[in-house]
């Protein structure tokens, strides 16, 4: 293989390699632009004359990189794969952009982390949509458990919540598409769709004996993420739906009304919250937290990074319970294992979802993306929530009966702590 092609492979698994490990969902919105993370990057284009894919480097590679990425891989077949596919494949004109994401994403797929994908121009677009609070959709966050495409929150008020859809669906099929080996962006483009369409999903549900199909019509999902009331017995009660770009500023212009009750007690209802942005979880966690107390640690294996308050506690020594359920992952599991260690806060529900992988977000020459697990979350105890999640102080059920009857054992549970 020439030296030409060697450096044309090498990028493959430099986009892949070559990201600084930090913390990821922190703002990774403003890190897609900064392409100084990256070695090497190509720009692929198609070359009018001879019909074959160009590769144009905007970052030379060394003759001592090549040697060392080479001892721990052999290329080789890789192009004589591509060339035998251009020398043979007849049935269609070849589409090289999606013949080189096709085989990034290959490469990422054989991580065997769900939460690893290669994200497309266009899929990119769609996730940074979803962080910031506006798309056409069921309005459920999904994940993996077990290897089964899960539904982790149904998020309050959408579509997917009024159709029936619980946490802890396992979807099976979207129509008639079984999603099995599918990754998470692939799942949620297939179930996404335009503004008054229907998708049915084909789901196990753990107390049914058979499967279930629910019908649901597509709607635009924008969602308010704080609400407040006070409860009886002066206890105020701060629903956290998840941790939005918005979510702050909705939450500071409340935190008036609520301190100016002066409640005796307040739960935080964490329930169906599937997480979001980390720097929104910081921000709020500070605001009951003292100046110094830990949050949250990241583990990148050789190290570990520590993530304190910035000391905004408003709340003082007000007693605190935090609903959780199995809805309850990523950020929301950091949060309320911070409120717990710290705090002392009782947690009631049932055990969280058990997400703590930490992801990355990079951006790619062409508007594509990758997002990487780079570490793991603990809280501040230490404890490792990825897959076990965090179980709660006083485990309450809420049964079928209690949804279908609008009963919440859960918060009436929370209310029970607070006012004894």
């Amino acid at each position: 293989m020439n030296k030409s092609s060697k450096k044309i492979i090498l990028v493959f698994l430099i986009i892949a390699t070559s990201f600084s490990a930090g913390f990821a969902v922190n703002d990774f919105i403003d890190s897609l632009n900064d392409k100084n993370n990256i070695k090497g990057l190509i720009n692929i284009g198609v070359q009018n004359d001879q019909n074959k894919a160009g590769l144009d480097f905007w970052n030379i590679l060394d003759e001592e990189d090549e040697n060392e990425i080479e001892k721990r891989a052999d290329f080789s077949v890789f192009w004589e794969a591509w060339r035998m596919i251009e020398d043979k494949y007849t049935l269609e004109d070849l589409d090289y952009e999606k013949m080189v994401f096709g085989a990034v994403s290959g490469m990422v797929d054989s991580l065997g982390d769900p939460y690893t994908v290669f994200l497309s121009p266009q899929d990119k677009i769609m996730f940074e949509q979803d962080m910031k609070g506006s798309f056409s959709g069921i309005g459920a966050e999904i994940g993996f458990r077990d290897k089964f495409l899960t539904v982790i929150a149904p998020l309050k008020g959408s579509p997917a919540e009024k159709a029936g859809l619980l946490s802890g669906d396992k979807i099976l099929k979207v129509d008639e598409t079984e999603i099995i080996g599918m990754n998470i962006d692939e799942a949620v483009s297939t179930i996404r769709g335009e503004k008054g369409t229907m998708v049915k999903l084909t789901i196990g549900r753990d107390e049914l004996d058979e499967l279930k199909e629910i019908e649901i019509v597509r709607d635009i999902i924008k969602i308010e993420t704080v609400e407040w009331e006070i409860k009886n017995k002066n206890i105020a009660y701060i629903r956290i739906s998840q941790f939005k770009e918005e979510t702050i500023d909705e939450f500071d212009s409340q935190i008036d009304d609520i301190i100016v009750n002066d409640p005796k007690g307040i739960i935080i209802d964490l329930r169906n919250n599937p997480g979001g942005y980390v720097s929104t979880l910081e921000d709020i966690a500070s605001r009951f937290l003292d100046n110094g107390d830990i949050i949250f640690v990241e583990d990148f294996g050789n190290k570990k990074e520590v993530y304190k308050a910035s000391g905004n506690n408003k709340f003082n020594s007000i007693p605190i319970v935090v609903l959780i359920n199995e809805g309850s992952a990523s950020a929301s599991e950091i949060f309320a294992g911070a409120l717990k260690d710290n705090n002392g806060a009782k947690l009631v529900g049932k055990t969280t979802f058990g997400k703590g992988l930490v992801q990355e977000m990079q951006n790619l020459k062409d508007g594509s993306a990758l997002k990487i697990t780079v570490a793991k979350w603990l809280t501040p105890s230490g404890l490792d929530i990825n897959k076990d999640g965090i179980k709660p102080d006083y485990e309450v059920e809420i049964t079928l009966e209690d949804y279908e009857n609008n009963k919440d054992p859960q918060l009436e549970k929370a209310l029970d702590i607070l006012t004894y």
